[in-house]
């Protein structure tokens, strides 16, 4: 907090009456309040899963460019003896039948020859370059199936936007990238060509099998240099979109919290169930007090409540507590004429062993005997008096 005010000096001719009034001004900081807006916390695990429902993952369309342009090329020279081979083949057969005379059949021929050809030199290479763009897809984000992206949205018709979008960080990113990658290129196109250069003349004393060998060996060694550069400037595209992709799904300490409390529950909520659980499970504990035979104190502390009945295998314990929860059992037994022993080894072993509803353990069972057979016997001692009387 901030306050500012003026306060009269001794060489201030103004009387402490007439100075003007200044109103204190009071600026409140909430520290708090700021550092819960910045974004500091990582993505969640329900953040992420989300995001990636919406179509919002980490894949660089650099990686897959690269692997697609290998691909093809690596095709193209296994199948470069092929493909040529074909070519030579079709275009010998269309120079050696142009005298015939122009008509509508010659046409479809030469356009289902066209479609052969194109089938039998092209398709291959098509369908492993389809095969490496799905493979690299799926390496990257898996699979993932969203039309949001598809659905119209009128933002994206907001010009204001779209210059947003145009002029935006990641805009920027993308142009630099294209720059870089530009020069890059550039750059080893123009090392490895200036050094074929003085042999490319010498091409027009080869023959044409001889010329067009050598041309090929020539673009495919340049291609895979180019896509070797393309290969690493992906790589470094990937984890920078990944990086880029964390940054975008970052939360603040707030989001976190509010996600918490819808997946896992608000606590206050939790805490006052299980409240209400305990409290339930106190009452249906207290109902069974009055079928004890006997309970067992330390004598303040603890109450367990005991039962055997003929046939059970072995005495079980219906109630414990201590302090409040003690106090109570010994109330109820009082109401219902319980015989209430004092016992503290037993009272201790009883409650540190037995949960509620178990049997009384094997080692204890001497101790609980004699206990029950005291009982048992001011029980008879009861009911002779009675009789007598």
């Amino acid at each position: 907090m901030l306050c500012t005010k003026i306060f009269p000096s001794s060489s201030n001719p103004w009387r402490e009456s007439e100075l003007p009034i200044v109103p204190t001004v009071e600026l409140n900081f909430d520290l708090q309040r700021f550092a819960e807006g910045d974004k500091t916390e990582e993505p969640t695990a329900k953040k992420r899963r989300d995001a990636r429902k919406k179509g919002q993952v980490a894949r660089s369309q650099e990686l897959n460019a690269a692997f697609v342009l290998l691909m093809g090329f690596f095709m193209l020279k296994l199948l470069w003896e092929y493909i040529y081979g074909n070519l030579a083949e079709y275009m010998t057969y269309l120079y050696g039948h142009l005298y015939q005379s122009t008509s509508t059949e010659s046409i479809s021929e030469l356009f289902i020859g066209i479609m052969i050809l194109l089938a039998k030199t092209a398709l291959p290479v098509m369908f492993a370059i389809m095969l490496v763009g799905l493979g690299i897809n799926l390496l990257q984000v898996g699979l993932v199936v969203s039309t949001e992206k598809l659905e119209p949205k009128l933002d994206n018709l907001n010009p204001i936007n779209g210059f947003g979008r145009i002029f935006s960080k990641r805009s920027l990113v993308e142009l630099v990238k294209s720059i870089f990658k530009i020069i890059i290129i550039g750059f080893f196109i123009w090392l490895y060509v200036k050094d074929q250069i003085p042999y490319m003349p010498y091409f027009i004393y080869y023959d044409l099998n001889t010329s067009l060998t050598q041309i090929a060996d020539t673009i495919f060694t340049l291609a895979f240099q180019i896509i070797a550069v393309i290969m690493v400037m992906a790589i470094a595209d990937y984890a920078y979109q990944t990086w880029q992709t964390t940054q975008d799904l970052m939360m603040t300490k707030q989001e976190v919290k509010d996600e918490f409390k819808q997946t896992e529950g608000d606590p206050q909520i939790k805490g006052k169930i299980r409240q209400k659980q305990r409290q339930m499970a106190m009452m249906r504990m207290m109902q069974e007090v009055p079928k004890a035979d006997v309970i067992v104190t330390n004598p303040t502390h603890l109450a367990i409540a005991l039962m055997y009945k003929q046939g059970m295998p072995a005495p079980v314990v219906l109630a414990k507590g201590q302090d409040i929860v003690a106090e109570r059992i010994k109330e109820i037994a009082r109401k219902y004429r319980i015989p209430i022993l004092e016992n503290k080894p037993l009272a201790r072993a009883l409650y540190e062993a037995v949960q509620v509803g178990d049997l009384v353990p094997r080692e204890l069972y001497q101790a609980v005997a004699e206990v029950l057979a005291h009982v048992y016997r001011l029980k008879s001692k009861g009911r002779g008096r009675s009789a007598a009387a």
